[in-house]
């Protein structure tokens, strides 16, 4: 029968350490400091998108009251994906007492490869955040000039791609500040995080802790960090694949979501046949965005 050892698979059989390609560490959880992780129990999770009312209408005494119903616009569905891996050691292999350090480790590799393959789905989303290919649920990517809406199309993208700096930066959160409902009116979006590639972090760090204007010899305050803008700091993430590409994760909910329908599961068995001894690890879950509102972008001038 399958026997399931949780979250972390353990050895098969015992031995010693050996050096084995995949036996590094890896870097600690990144995805959860981007995407809001829930749980589901649906085969997938749907969210539907509701417009507002618009402006409070002016009433003349002893008239009625006007009337508005609200509408229901697109609809973004969450379909969960199954990922699944495993090894095989033989009998042959267990009667000789052959790679017992290797056996070892393949449990920790498996960890590994699933944990990693994690990271890459949900950094995927912001890889390909500026791909017309992908596409969320108003038909447009993730970061675009042209999102539509009742009031007309709005922006979550910089007007001109530009690298990371403090102006750039500014720019993109008086963008944020500035942001509509879908009925044109202002709505209150705040920056929360700042996300970068490894080649950003240094630049990051100075621009958001300065306490002057960074790479400036002006004496003026870095208004980033006086008015307690970006409150979540700088997340670094290692799986982004655009060098200067930039986010700013916002407060908006139902914005960049993780569904996990099935954690991770470790099972082995022996296969009767053979008699070799068998393993593999299962997850299933869903990524993706409903409200793009929830995070700004630029690709970068390059």
């Amino acid at each position: 029968m399958p026997i399931s050892t949780g979250n972390h698979p353990k050895a098969l059989w015992p031995g010693v350490n050996a050096f084995v390609m995949g036996s590094y560490n890896q870097h600690p959880k990144e995805y959860s400091q981007i995407f809001t992780v829930k749980s589901s129990k649906m085969a997938y999770e749907e969210q539907v998108q509701l417009t507002g009312f618009g402006l409070a209408k002016v009433k003349a005494e002893g008239a009625s009251s006007e009337y508005e119903t609200h509408m229901q616009g697109w609809t973004k569905r969450y379909t969960h994906v199954a990922y699944s891996l495993g090894y095989i050691v033989t009998r042959e292999e267990m009667d000789d007492n052959l790679y017992k350090g290797r056996s070892f480790d393949r449990g920790a590799m498996l960890t590994f490869s699933f944990n990693t393959t994690k990271e890459i789905v949900h950094a995927n989303v912001l890889n390909r955040a500026f791909n017309s290919s992908y596409t969320g649920g108003d038909g447009k990517e993730l970061i675009a000039t042209d999102h539509p809406s009742l009031a007309g199309n709005w922006s979550n993208e910089l007007a001109v791609a530009a690298d990371l700096s403090e102006a750039s930066l500014e720019d993109m959160l008086t963008q944020i500040e500035t942001a509509k409902n879908d009925n044109g009116h202002p709505v209150a979006i705040r920056g929360r995080k700042l996300v970068v590639h490894p080649s950003e972090a240094f630049n990051a760090e100075r621009i958001m802790k300065s306490s002057l204007q960074n790479d400036s010899a002006n004496n003026a305050v870095n208004a980033v960090k006086s008015m307690g803008l970006l409150p979540g700091g700088v997340v670094v993430n290692h799986y982004l694949t655009d060098e200067d590409a930039w986010f700013v994760l916002t407060d908006v909910p139902n914005g960049l979501q993780s569904f996990q329908r099935t954690p991770f599961e470790f099972k082995r068995d022996n296969d009767f046949d053979t008699d070799n001894a068998k393993a593999k690890g299962y997850e299933r879950y869903a990524v993706g965005w409903t409200d793009p509102r929830a995070v700004y972008g630029s690709a970068g001038a390059a």
